[in-house]
């Protein structure tokens, strides 16, 4: 199968691109530079020089699917950086899969797709979508997955994969901020580490995604889940001590994390301060929120079954 694959030349693209081409499948993958193309080319893909705001059918020529894992996931940026990227860019990726002839496209979604800000306990895919959440992340990869599952039709398939709190080997976003907080001796909990979450290893993840190629219902959405829940503060004391850190036990009550991240936006938007801010809403209301989903429908309609356990992650996590 020829596959086209958008966030290559990160984390989850870039598993899923190693991983397709080892079990023998042709992948292209789109590149915005010198940099993404080596990464790219190192894991065995073949590089195509565009974007989110540029692909067009030809870049895409020849593809059977399209996997589609690039969106913007920073946690701040300019205000319309995350529509841009995650609904427009979207309907961009899906308009060139059809006019290039693909018959199948995989959307890697989130479960932040259903978050207002709330509590979420034993969610299954019936859970509303957010298109209307005040966090731009959740709400614009709502919007995004509701695009997805539309263009869904006869001869072009289209497949949402859920995963929630990606990690593993390769994590370019998660353990490395945990680790500078670390260093810094900046780390903070949030209503000392006791949400409970659902989790999603990169090998899962991918697992799901090679499932995806020829299964599941067209038009669907899917989590994609590791088995068992976990607390905040165990999941990311074990990844830390996979580095060899230690994180202090020093909190911060989540309604004051809220407020702080309100005003750190603020302060960053209104001053057009540099950087990221040291903390905001969307990260204070993930630290201090339970998120805890079903993955009955992906077993079933899927076939999915996580390949390696939580324990087994955290233990070569630390032996690699």
């Amino acid at each position: 199968m020829i596959i086209f694959v958008t966030g290559a030349s990160g984390f989850v693209g870039g598993a899923a691109a190693r991983h397709l081409v080892a079990r023998g499948h042709t992948v292209r993958a789109m590149s915005r530079s010198e940099k993404s193309d080596a990464a790219i080319r190192a894991a065995g893909a073949e590089p195509v020089r565009c974007d989110l705001e540029t692909v067009t059918a030809a870049d895409l020529a020849g593809c059977d699917a399209v996997i589609h894992a690039a969106a913007h996931v920073e946690a701040w940026g300019p205000p319309d950086a995350w529509y841009r990227f995650n609904v427009l860019g979207t309907e961009r990726m899906l308009a060139a899969a059809r006019a290039a002839g693909a018959s199948r496209f995989i959307h890697i979604g989130t479960e932040a797709a259903i978050v207002y800000g709330q509590h979420i306990r034993g969610a299954d895919e019936t859970y509303p979508l957010a298109p209307n959440s005040p966090y731009p992340y959740c709400a614009t990869k709502a919007q995004a997955e509701m695009a997805v599952r539309a263009a869904d039709a006869p001869g072009f398939a289209t497949i949402v994969l859920r995963p929630r709190f990606i990690w593993g080997p390769g994590d370019t976003t998660l353990l490395p901020t945990v680790e500078a907080m670390a260093k810094a001796g900046n780390w903070t909990w949030i209503d000392g580490g006791k949400a409970v979450t659902s989790t999603t290893h990169i090998a899962n993840l991918v697992h799901a995604i090679e499932l995806a190629l020829t299964g599941g219902t067209p038009g669907e959405a899917y989590f994609i889940l590791d088995d068992g829940e976990v607390t905040m503060k165990d999941i990311v004391t074990g990844m830390a001590a996979s580095k060899g850190l230690s994180l202090p036990n020093k909190s911060l009550p989540g309604w004051l994390a809220a407020l702080a991240g309100a005003a750190c936006e603020s302060i960053w938007r209104n001053f057009r301060l540099k950087g990221d801010p040291p903390l905001t809403r969307h990260a204070a209301m993930v630290m201090r929120c339970d998120c805890t989903l079903v993955g009955d429908k992906a077993r079933s309609g899927l076939g999915y079954a996580p390949v390696i356990t939580r324990e087994e992650g955290l233990a070569a996590l630390g032996a690699g």
